[in-house]
């Protein structure tokens, strides 16, 4: 692993580093944020899963997640949203390829030999970060902004005993349904639409739902509302009687200002949960 940068950041560090990736064989970046307290022993951990077009730097430098994560002692992993490298397949496209990961493990060509951010963000990643920071495996918690937002959710429900709690900021909710989807699903693991249902967060929520509390937050004036489906995830949580909060924040598009808006109210539920008992 390679320091790329640390900086002083509200009391802790925050740090981008670099590793070479064995599951999505090349090197990747990561940003990590360590709040004071990771001074004296491992702390809570926040992943921030970004969305389409992003790096591991939209978040960590528009977001405002240190100043909250400071507050309630969490450090907050803010990974790349795909592989990256002159050997890496690419689309001129920009929801398909680079920066544009959807959180899958890719079976088809020419995406398998590097695209295999499921188990980057579920596997390696956390690994490397527990064994090299004061992390403390025990106490996680996932969110991210739409691409990202449906990355959090559907690994939540689908690692059941690794997450205490889940949130979202306008995910992708029903991607098998949608243009922001079903191109990426099908390119990335083939036709056959049953491999598409573990990563649908409003499928997984009919089926599995989640065992903690799930929080979401969606602009009512979102640019791209009819390809997130935000209605689907809804339904689906209401007739699941799932512990969890929907909100749709009326005026608020997809951009930056309205994650960093609602940034406090996630960090401060999150710590609720990774703090419980």
């Amino acid at each position: 692993m390679k320091t790329i940068s640390e900086n002083a950041c509200f009391g802790g560090t925050q740090g981008v580093y670099s590793h070479a990736s064995d599951v999505c064989n090349c090197e990747m970046t990561f940003g990590l944020f360590l709040p004071a307290e990771a001074k004296d022993g491992p702390v809570p951990v926040l992943w921030y899963l970004s969305g389409l077009t992003c790096t591991h730097e939209n978040a960590m430098t528009k977001g405002g997640a240190q100043a909250w994560a400071a507050e309630h002692g969490i450090a907050v992993v803010f990974p790349d949203t795909s592989p990256r490298g002159d050997d890496v397949a690419d689309d001129d496209d920009y929801d398909l390829g680079k920066g544009a990961g959807f959180y899958v493990n890719a079976t088809q060509d020419p995406w398998a030999p590097h695209f295999q951010m499921w188990d980057y963000i579920a596997e390696e990643l956390p690994k490397l970060i527990t064994r090299n920071f004061e992390i403390d495996e025990e106490r996680q918690g996932i969110t991210g902004h739409s691409m990202g937002g449906h990355g959090a959710l559907t690994l939540a429900m689908n690692l059941p005993e690794r997450f205490l709690s889940v949130s979202a900021f306008a995910p992708i909710a029903n991607p098998s349904a949608s243009d922001w989807g079903r191109k990426q699903l099908t390119a990335y693991l083939g036709e056959d639409t049953a491999k598409w249902a573990k990563h649908d967060a409003s499928l997984l929520m009919a089926d599995k739902g989640f065992d903690g509390p799930i929080l979401i937050d969606q602009g009512a004036s979102d640019q791209f509302l009819d390809l997130l489906k935000p209605e689907a995830l809804a339904a689906a949580m209401a007739a699941k009687r799932q512990q969890g909060t929907f909100r749709m924040q009326p005026g608020y598009d997809h951009s930056y200002f309205f994650v960093s808006t609602f940034m406090e109210d996630h960090i401060a539920f999150h710590a609720d949960a990774l703090y419980a008992g």
